[in-house]
C-alpha cells in the first residue's frame, strides 16, 4: 500500500492558499532566486523563505532531521567553495587577498596553500543564502500539501493526466520505500541480523547488506507491477481522467498568482538590466 509524507491540517500560510497557486508561487520564486548572485537581493529571498518556513505550522520535531541534514550539507558545500574557490570562476575574475595560509608540510613536492579573498568570502555567503532560500521553500511542500491533491494540482496546472499521476506516484514512492526499508530492517533484526557489526571493504559491506537490499528492491518492483496492473484494469490513459476532488481558485489565490508573476517579471527585468550580479562591497 502506498503511503504519504506526514501531512496534517495546520493553520499555516501555505495551506491558506490553493495548492496550484502555491506551486506557481514556488516556481516563480525558484526562477527569480536563480537569476541573482548579489547577496542583497538573495537576502530578500532568504527572508521570504524564512517567513514561509516559520509560518508553515510544521514543528521542529517533525522536520528536525531533514533540516539538520540540509543545513549541514549547504554549510559544508559553501565552506568547501570558500576554501577552494571552485564555482566562482565564472562569477568573478579578480580576487583581493585577505590572507594566505601555507601549511608547513609537503606532499610529493606540493605544499598545500589556502588563499582567503574577499571575493571567495562573499561568494560563499551568496551561495549559502541562495541554497538556503530554495531549501526552505522546498522542505515545507511534503508537510503542507495534501497528498490527495498532488494529481489534481498538477492536472489543474495544465499537465496531462499521465504526467500528473506520475508525479503523484513519485511523491508517494519515497515515503513508501522508506517504510518498506524500515519494516525489512526490523524483520531481519528479529532474525539476528546486526547492521551495526558490518565490517570489511566497500564490496564486502555491500554484499553483507544483501538481506536488506534484495527484499526491499524486489518488493518495490512487485508493488510497481501491482500498480500498473490496477491502472490497466481501470483503462487508465484511454480517455480523459475524472478526478474525485476539484479545486477552485479564490480571490487570495489570484492575488498570490499575480504577485508571483509580477515578482518574476521584475526580477527578469532587473537581470536583463545587469542588476543582481555578484557584488562585493566597494570598501573591500
Amino acid at each position: 500500500m502506498l503511503v504519504a509524507w506526514r501531512y496534517r491540517e495546520r493553520r499555516s500560510l501555505v495551506q491558506w492558499f490553493d495548492p496550484r497557486a502555491w506551486f506557481i508561487f514556488y516556481a516563480c520564486f525558484l526562477a527569480s532566486t536563480l537569476l541573482f548572485w548579489d547577496m542583497r537581493f538573495l537576502a530578500f529571498f532568504a527572508l521570504i523563505a524564512l517567513i514561509v518556513l516559520l509560518t508553515s505550522g510544521v514543528t521542529w520535531r517533525e522536520m528536525r532531521r531533514p533540516l539538520l541534514f540540509i543545513f549541514a550539507f549547504i554549510t559544508f558545500f559553501a565552506f568547501l567553495t570558500f576554501l577552494t574557490g571552485r564555482g566562482g570562476i565564472e562569477v568573478y575574475r579578480q580576487e583581493h587577498l585577505i590572507r594566505k595560509l601555507v601549511f608547513p608540510l609537503s606532499i610529493f613536492g606540493w605544499q598545500p596553500t589556502i588563499q582567503i579573498t574577499w571575493e571567495r568570502t562573499f561568494f560563499a555567503i551568496s551561495q549559502l543564502l541562495r541554497v538556503f532560500s530554495l531549501a526552505c521553500m522546498t522542505i515545507v511542500i511534503p508537510y503542507t500539501i495534501n497528498p490527495a491533491h498532488y494529481g489534481i494540482t498538477f492536472r489543474g496546472l495544465g499537465l496531462p493526466d499521465k504526467i500528473a499521476y506520475a508525479i503523484d506516484l513519485t511523491m508517494r514512492f519515497i515515503p513508501t520505500f522508506g517504510r518498506d526499508f524500515q519494516l525489512t530492517l526490523d524483520a531481519q533484526r528479529a532474525r539476528g541480523y546486526e547492521l551495526e557489526k558490518i565490517r570489511g571493504g566497500l564490496i564486502a559491506q555491500v554484499r553483507k547488506m544483501a538481506p536488506l537490499i534484495v527484499p526491499v528492491t524486489i518488493h518495490a518492483i512487485i508493488a510497481s507491477e501491482d500498480i500498473i496492473d490496477a491502472m490497466d484494469l481501470r483503462a487508465f490513459g484511454v480517455g480523459p481522467r475524472v478526478w474525485l476532488e476539484t479545486l477552485q481558485y479564490r480571490l487570495r489565490d489570484k492575488i498570490l498568482i499575480a504577485f508571483s508573476i509580477l515578482l518574476f517579471l521584475v526580477c527578469l527585468a532587473l537581470s536583463f538590466l545587469s542588476y543582481g550580479k555578484f557584488w562585493v562591497p566597494p570598501i573591500f
